[in-house]
């Protein structure tokens, strides 16, 4: 297994970049694929696209991100990729129900943002499920439903 304790770099640092590149004529280029909500675990186990176990543990003050560098040597590389995330865009029909929506989005401790008076929920498992919480508002058309992707 692969230990990571650190970041050494962006990919798109030119530097970095460079030293990516020609390892990539050679196939020597593995990457990560992370969900959106993996890049704040300080500590996990992940496989690269290639097989290699890695095991993950960074400071607290260290943030995954897209293009992070976590292995850069002679012999290869691996690189994070992020997912996109994919987000649920929920439109309230007016402010006593933008107000409920709010409040069920809050206790379900929802990860959420405003876009032009939209709620913006970024969905970690299927959408279904986040619009199974809400029915209520779902059935009676106080709220209503648009999935959108975006990146964060």
């Amino acid at each position: 297994m692969f230990i990571v304790h650190r970041i050494i770099g962006s990919a798109s640092d030119r530097d970095i970049a460079e030293r990516l590149h020609a390892l990539t004529h050679r196939n020597a280029v593995e990457y990560i694929q992370l969900k959106k909500a993996d890049t704040a675990r300080r500590r996990q186990r992940v496989t690269t696209d290639k097989g290699t176990v890695c095991g993950i543990a960074l400071e607290r003050d260290t943030v995954l991100s897209q293009g992070a560098v976590l292995k850069l040597d002679e012999t290869g590389a691996i690189v994070v990729r992020v997912e996109e995330q994919s987000w649920l865009r929920l439109r309230a029909r007016d402010a006593a129900s933008a107000l409920e929506l709010g409040y069920n989005a809050g206790n379900l401790h929802w990860r959420v943002r405003f876009d032009d008076g939209d709620l913006l929920v970024a969905m970690e498992g299927p959408r279904e499920d986040y619009l199974a919480r809400i029915d209520p508002l779902l059935a009676t058309a106080r709220v209503i439903p648009d999935e959108e992707r975006m990146d964060d």
